[in-house]
């Protein structure tokens, strides 16, 4: 097993009824939607891997699209008019491009929401998306280094 797979399985994924792992269920989403959501889910799914080589593709909560690198990263949810792209730590990152533009309110989360026609400013969102992996590494850095040695 490659060790996204064994990533995969240790944090709570669900494979699908052939054993699918996410990145096929990623797949068959995009190829189901057959419009113009498909494509942004898709265009969006490169500039997450572009952004972050190493991002692990997981589908949680019977069907969303996760991507993590030291934890969650964002999510991939489609509805009927939006690709809405949430970020699990959002409020605690800059953005100066002002890409976020839903879920605002909340202390935790922030969204970006793509509608049919949207232009990606690529260049911000990916520097968004290394701005997550960033504070992802430094919480489990953090988290580490207050870890109580054990006594002898």
């Amino acid at each position: 097993m490659t060790k996204a797979t064994t990533a995969m399985k240790t944090s709570g994924s669900t494979e699908g009824e052939g054993g699918d792992t996410p990145s096929q269920l990623i797949d068959a989403r995009i190829n189901e939607l057959r419009d113009w959501r498909g494509e942004m889910l898709a265009r969006v799914r490169t500039l997450i891997k572009q952004a972050d080589p190493e991002v692990v593709e997981e589908w949680k909560w019977k069907g969303v699209p996760v991507w993590e690198h030291a934890g969650i990263i964002c999510t991939g949810e489609t509805y009927k008019n939006v690709v809405k792209m949430t970020f699990a730590k959002g409020a605690s990152l800059e953005d100066p491009s002002s890409l976020f533009n839903s879920s605002l309110e909340g202390n935790t989360r922030r969204a970006i929401d793509f509608h049919e026609g949207d232009k990606i400013d690529e260049e911000a969102l990916k520097a968004l998306i290394r701005a997550a992996v960033a504070l992802n590494m430094s919480v489990r850095a953090t988290a580490r280094s207050q870890k109580k040695p054990k006594s002898a």
